[in-house]
């Protein structure tokens, strides 16, 4: 008779555990560091609302900039998209979709710099007119300084993408740099909020 104890129990409930991708690690670290900077920058921002000894003032210059946000906010679900297309290894789709993230975030880039035109030549408010001035293009500053980060990112891909380059095999790579354009996009729903709407 074979002892009971000697027969291997082979359970159900295992599963195996691998490690996660390096790169996707790595992204969200650096987003986690980037939200420190932000979340500075904000408070910061609020802390010196209505503080200005001198105008102009933002329920006096700043409108809100609703195309813009629009086109970036519809730029995450392109990205999206994209990386689900590349997923099922349908580059020309992928490319399709990239290039329309692409195409949003620099919609959004334009509208920016026509609303600091508009301010610094129209409204006399540069960076060191007054505390505002200094606190808003600081914040917006940082934050149009990702989107052009993350830009050059995706056009580098799209390049690629282009000349067949990007493969199936790629996509956690273009993950990873989905990653950091939803956190570019996410940190634009709180600077709109606190900018746009608490700010005036």
């Amino acid at each position: 008779m074979r002892d009971a104890s000697a027969i291997p129990i082979e359970s159900s409930l295992e599963t195996t555990w691998t490690l996660p991708y390096r790169g996707t690690v790595g992204m969200v670290c650096l987003i986690v560091a980037e939200s420190a900077i932000f979340i500075i920058f904000v408070v910061a921002y609020i802390f010196y609302i209505g503080k200005s000894l001198s105008g102009p003032t933002p329920a006096q210059v700043l409108e809100l900039p609703i195309f813009g946000t629009v086109c970036l906010l519809s730029s995450s679900v392109t990205v999206h998209f994209a990386v689900s297309a590349l997923r099922k290894g349908h580059l020309p789709r992928c490319t399709i979709w990239l290039a329309g993230t692409v195409l949003l975030g620099t919609i959004f880039l334009i509208t920016t710099a026509r609303e600091w035109y508009h301010l610094i030549h129209d409204e006399g408010l540069t960076i060191q007119t007054n505390l505002y001035g200094t606190t808003y293009y600081s914040l917006v500053g940082l934050h149009a300084t990702h989107v052009v980060v993350g830009l050059i990112m995706l056009s580098l891909v799209l390049g690629f993408s282009l000349f067949g380059l990007v493969k199936e095999e790629h996509s956690e790579k273009l993950e990873t740099l989905s990653l950091y354009w939803h956190f570019v996009d996410a940190v634009w729903v709180v600077v709109f909020t606190v900018v746009y709407v608490l700010g005036r």
